[in-house]
Parts: structure tokens; C-alpha cells; sequence
């Protein structure tokens, strides 16, 4: 018998998120070996009237291919899962792979190739712009690791963060919304930070389960080459295979002039990857009650309450600032005090102390609100 839980799940995938109608045409994108939840995925997407299609990656065999590839090849590639996506009205994409450093020993340019010839066009321009689309990781034993929590005790945390009652989110974060929307001049203070940007013009939009699970952020963009000043992030990301650390970027009139991590050379690299590499296509504030800790998982982290971040590369056309790049790297600042603190000011009032919202019309997004 399936557990409930992953039965909810499932139901909410289809039904809420992406609200699969007859006759649409749903690929559902497994990396992993997972099968329960693709089995139920199946079943709910059919019950509501759509044709469910199956994607089965092996992450192994993805590394094995892009070790190999040539451009001509990834073309090919590219063109035929391009041509499918063209055919879907909806996405659902599993991610529950043993291994998050499974690709990163490719060579630095093979993944370069990799997202400038099949991932930029399938998926941040089709799949992004042009389905109902939804994302999410499923618990294992890897990811339990990372999380640093046995495996029954990591799938009770997944369920409570997957299975919150979105619609409720979704209605308290309305006046976050219109602030943000309404706002010129963000600023954002902590530890190592000190960064000013404005959003004047760009809009703000409510991520509330319907294309990431878990969810839990409002975001916008800055104006491209308004941001100025440094920002350094304490959450580990990992991006193609490789873990970054204690990441910093000063950025003068927009631009990323200065980047070091732990891996300096390998983070310019890929800021290098093209022009909009090194400008910012994303500012979101991050609040699920139920995500606390970083767990080197963007979907996870960018979510932690508390937190923010700031995403060098692609803008979302919904609040667009222009900027075009064959990346978009959520990085992550959590600002709760046992991460080091800090604040938020839209147009120099505070918003957000120590990762509490500190004004009475946003207090709704508050963790004990939310639970």
C-alpha cells in the first residue's frame, strides 16, 4: 500500500500545480530510481483527463554521455527532447538522484556546451516560458545525508514541507507582492554584505507550490546595472556536480567585477560562461517554515525561512530586467541570527530583521503564521 502522504502529494502535483485538463499532454521527468511516486504520478495525471509521458535518467549514464559528447552530437540532442517538450502542456520533474556529485568531474567546457546547446533552449526557454511546469526532489538516503538526519526522519520533514497547506501561503503573500512591486531602492545588510540595487519597474512574483515543491518565496530582479556594493553568501550550492563555498561577488554598476569562492578560478570559469553570466536575473526573499538549514539543494535552500538570494544569469520574462545567460544559479544568503543576521530595507524602511518580517501587513509570512 502507498504511503497517503505520497498519494497527497502526487494529487497536489497535478491538480494544484501545474491543474492538468483534458487532453493535456504531461511529461513526467525522473532522475533516480524511485518508482512509487512516478506510479501515482501516472495514475493522477491520466484520472484528470491528461496523457502521461515517463523520462527515466540514470545520472551515471548522463555523465558517461557528457564526458563524450561533441557539439554536433549535443545538437542532435538538444533537437529531439526540444521537439517533445514542444508537445507537452505540462512538466513534472522528480530529482532523486544518489549521488549530487555525480557530474563533477565533466570537464568544465563539455558542461558549458551542455547548458548553451540543450539546457538553455529546452528548458529555460521552452520548458520555463511555455508549459505548466513543476519541480521538486523526493526523499532518500542521499538526501538524508545531506540534510544530516536519518532517512525516516528526513521523509517526515519532506512531507511536512512538500504537503503545506500552499493555498494559505499563497494568500499571505499577497502584500509582500504589491510592496515589492511598489519598491525602488532595495538594500540588504549582513555579516561580509553590504549590496544596493533597485527594482523600480521590474514587479514581483508569489511562488506558492505551483512550479516548485517545496516553495516558498516571492522574488523580482533588479534593474541590470543598478546593483553596487558586495555580497557574501553562506549556504554551500552545488552547480554541475561541484560544491562551491563561502561565496563572494562586489559588483560595480551591475556587474560581478570580483568573484571568490572556494574554487576562485572554477567560479570565474563559469561567470565567464557568457556576458550575462555576471549579472543578476533574480532578488528573492525566502520564508517555508519548515526549511531551516541548508541542505546543499537549491530547491530546498532557496526556500529556507529566513533566507534570500541573489541569482547571477537568466531573468524570468514575468519580472524582467533583460538580462540573457545559458545559467540561472540561485545562491543563497540565510540571515536568521545563527547564521550571522541581517536586514532588508525597501527604500530605506526595514522589512526584515534577523529573518523576521518586522511590518505588521508582512508578518503573515512569519514561520509561526505559516504552520
Amino acid at each position: 500500500m502507498r504511503d497517503s502522504r505520497l498519494q497527497k502529494l502526487a494529487a497536489n502535483l497535478a491538480g494544484y500545480s501545474i491543474k492538468v485538463q483534458p487532453g493535456d499532454n504531461v511529461l513526467i521527468e525522473m532522475i533516480g530510481t524511485e518508482r512509487e511516486l512516478l506510479k501515482s504520478l501516472i495514475e493522477e495525471v491520466a484520472r484528470l483527463g491528461g496523457n502521461p509521458f515517463v523520462e527515466i535518467e540514470d545520472r551515471s549514464v548522463t555523465r558517461a554521455l557528457l564526458k563524450n559528447a561533441n557539439e554536433e552530437q549535443l545538437s542532435t540532442w538538444a533537437a529531439y527532447d526540444l521537439e517533445r517538450m514542444k508537445q507537452m502542456q505540462g512538466y513534472i520533474g522528480i530529482r532523486a538522484g544518489e549521488n549530487v556529485n555525480e557530474l563533477a568531474d565533466v570537464p568544465a567546457d563539455k558542461m558549458k556546451l551542455y547548458d548553451r546547446i540543450h539546457r538553455h533552449p529546452v528548458h529555460l526557454e521552452q520548458r520555463v516560458k511555455k508549459t505548466k511546469w513543476v519541480v521538486l526532489r523526493y526523499p532518500n538516503s542521499s538526501m538524508a545525508q545531506l540534510a544530516n538526519m536519518s532517512t525516516e526522519a528526513f521523509e517526515d520533514f519532506y512531507f511536512d514541507v512538500c504537503n503545506l497547506d500552499y493555498a494559505k501561503m499563497d494568500r499571505a503573500m499577497d502584500p509582500l507582492q504589491h510592496l515589492m512591486s511598489k519598491t525602488d531602492k532595495v538594500r540588504i545588510v549582513s555579516p561580509g554584505t553590504d549590496l544596493t540595487f533597485s527594482i523600480k519597474g521590474i514587479g514581483a512574483q508569489k511562488c506558492s507550490g505551483e512550479r516548485n515543491i517545496p516553495d516558498g518565496e516571492v522574488y523580482s530582479c533588479p534593474v541590470r546595472d543598478s546593483v553596487n556594493g558586495t555580497i557574501a553568501y553562506n549556504t554551500p550550492s552545488v552547480y554541475n556536480g561541484f560544491t562551491y563555498e563561502n561565496i563572494k561577488f562586489t559588483f560595480e554598476n551591475g556587474k560581478i567585477v570580483e568573484a571568490t569562492a572556494n574554487d576562485t578560478d572554477r567560479i570565474n570559469a563559469l561567470l565567464d560562461s557568457d556576458d550575462g553570466a555576471r549579472h543578476i536575473g533574480e532578488f528573492s526573499l525566502g520564508f517555508n517554515p519548515y526549511i531551516l538549514h541548508p541542505m546543499k539543494d537549491t530547491l530546498f535552500d532557496e526556500k529556507i525561512a529566513g533566507s534570500l538570494h541573489f541569482t547571477p544569469g537568466q531573468a524570468y520574462e514575468v519580472t524582467d530586467n533583460g538580462n540573457r545567460s545559458s545559467i540561472h544559479w540561485d545562491l543563497v544568503l540565510i540571515q536568521r541570527p545563527e547564521y550571522g543576521g541581517g536586514e532588508v530595507y525597501f527604500d530605506d524602511v526595514l522589512i526584515r530583521k534577523d529573518g523576521i518580517f518586522v511590518i505588521p501587513e508582512l508578518e503573515g509570512l512569519n514561520p509561526d503564521s505559516l504552520k
